[in-house]
């Protein structure tokens, strides 16, 4: 369907406004009220210990959930994509639950499986913590970040199909031999997208962590708890300057995600 010139042009219109209103303007405004005392203000507040104690949790999460979540996720494409075995439906859907189900339902359900009273409560008895504790929210944001590494590397699996694999095993070569030499580097840009999905994510998980972590600077407070922490405590400024920091990081997982994209789609 060929569109006039005025009806491109006022879809483009309502477009950038929609975007402008949803997405630009409240950016603007916590960036004004971030820089409105001064960028040494602002430094300040991002250097405090609270934040650079909040900065470094989120860091070592992601740290920990990526590699995880990497080894998970090509595991369960490769079952998903060259598998055949009864209950793939139901593997498929557990993927995909965490889409579905709130991040606050999944740090209450991790309370009532390993908090105190739980079904795994009794590891409290051997000194071993994991709610409100770094494992606890380790957990939370591995189970929020699941499907990414899967839903990128699945669909890459079945396009490229199995006829490279099949032929390497013809050959003699063995199954991990298959796997570094043929799959993995045609599944690369497809992992390396879904890698970046889960740190942004990863970085940028409130709900389900906030319920599983004490909250408590220094201890168990990420970066988004800290911008929360501060809102609550009226301490505005201290909130817009967290706030931009995780934006920035985000704004930098963006830029790489749209290289790699534009680097993917001419391979």
């Amino acid at each position: 369907m060929k569109l006039s010139t005025g009806t491109r042009l006022s879809l483009r219109t309502v477009a950038l406004l929609y975007l402008a209103v949803l997405v630009v303007f409240p950016l603007g405004a916590i960036l004004y009220r971030t820089f409105e005392n001064g960028i040494v203000s602002f430094f300040q507040l991002i250097t405090t210990p609270a934040a650079q104690s909040a900065l470094q949790l989120s860091l070592i999460i992601v740290a920990i959930v990526v590699p995880l979540n990497v080894v998970f996720g090509v595991v369960t494409a490769l079952a998903l994509a060259r598998g055949n075995f009864r209950g793939k439906g139901l593997v498929q859907a557990v993927v995909d639950l965490p889409f579905a189900v709130s991040p606050v339902i999944v740090g209450v359900a991790l309370i009532l499986l390993w908090g105190a009273g739980g079904w795994f409560g009794f590891l409290a008895e051997w000194g071993i913590t994991i709610i409100f504790a770094l494992p606890g929210m380790v957990l939370a944001t591995i189970f929020v970040t699941l499907p990414f590494v899967v839903r990128e590397v699945e669909p890459v699996l079945h396009e490229i199909g199995q006829e490279q694999e099949e032929a390497a095993a013809t050959l003699g070569a063995t199954s991990w031999q298959t796997f570094w030499r043929i799959t993995l580097p045609a599944i690369r840009w497809g992992l390396t997208y879904g890698v970046v999905l889960t740190v942004a994510r990863a970085l940028g998980e409130f709900g389900a962590v906030i319920i599983v972590s004490t909250n408590l600077p220094g201890i168990s407070q990420t970066l988004t708890l800290l911008v929360n922490a501060r809102y609550e405590d009226f301490n505005q400024p201290g909130a817009y300057a967290a706030s931009t920091l995780l934006m920035v990081v985000a704004v930098i997982v963006l830029l790489l995600m749209t290289v790699l994209d534009r680097k993917r789609t001419k391979e």
